[in-house]
């Protein structure tokens, strides 16, 4: 989790939302990492665990991650919920709950449907505060930068 929060700072230091991932591999080598560059890049996709995933595919040459952790700061989206169900990543580790968007048990569980193929093992909670803390301190820069 370390990793992925230092992956949030890079995110920070971009102006984007402070979201970092990283995707490990069976033997705990990391494979994948990203953070948020959806201002940077223009791009809607550009949530963190995405841009991991699609590190982690190139790196193994194929877009199956089974056997792989995907680390990440926020509790992921429908969206990239999704991608990890799809990519049959084994495990997902997040820090920070998401009670707005979070789809790994907060307001969704994309990962749990028993309609679904593919269900990952959950761990939540990991260093949510420092997770948090940065989440908050970027939100709270905004909202003051607006009312002025």
């Amino acid at each position: 989790m370390r990793l992925a929060l230092a992956e949030a700072q890079a995110a920070l230091a971009a102006d984007d939302v402070p979201v970092g991932a990283v995707v490990l591999d069976e033997t705990g080598t990391v494979i994948g990492t990203g953070h948020n560059t959806r201002e940077a890049d223009a791009d809607p996709t550009g949530h963190a665990e995405v841009v991991a995933l699609r590190a982690a595919a190139a790196a193994r040459g194929e877009w199956r991650l089974t056997g792989c952790t995907l680390v990440v700061t926020l509790e992921p989206c429908t969206m990239c919920a999704g991608a990890l169900v799809l990519a049959r990543v084994d495990r997902v580790v997040f820090g920070a709950y998401d009670d707005k968007l979070g789809a790994v048990g907060s307001l969704w569980d994309v990962v749990r449907d028993r309609r679904l193929n593919h269900r990952p093992e959950v761990v939540a909670g990991v260093l949510a505060e420092e997770s948090a803390a940065l989440l908050d301190g970027f939100f709270a820069r905004h909202r003051s930068q607006e009312v002025r």
